[in-house]
């Protein structure tokens, strides 16, 4: 339970700063601000927009390895081809997640 208090001064531009870092990565600035004095990772939340553009890239790429599926016995090249933009796709959305 928290019952200490501490205060620390600023700008007012470093304040607006901290609530816009804040609002971002879905913290109270109070929890913004200890998790950033103790190293603990912050990580900034995804807006509508990129989280509609992450599902239609993971679709994408679904897509594209069931197409590299369909032609491997057809044509091998196309299918290669294929299935390593797929996997392009995947290291992007990997990428993402961290």
């Amino acid at each position: 339970m928290k019952k200490e208090f501490i205060q620390f001064r600023c700008s007012i531009y470093e304040k607006k700063l901290l609530k816009v870092k804040a609002a971002k990565s879905g913290l109270s600035i109070s929890e913004f601000c200890r998790r950033a004095a103790f190293d603990v990772k912050i990580v900034e939340r995804f807006s509508e927009e990129q989280i509609t553009i992450y599902k239609m890239l993971s679709k994408y790429q679904y897509n594209f390895k069931l197409i590299g599926n369909m032609f491997r016995k057809r044509n091998s090249r196309l299918s290669e081809e294929v299935t390593q933009l797929s996997n392009e796709i995947r290291q992007h959305l990997l990428s993402l997640k961290k």
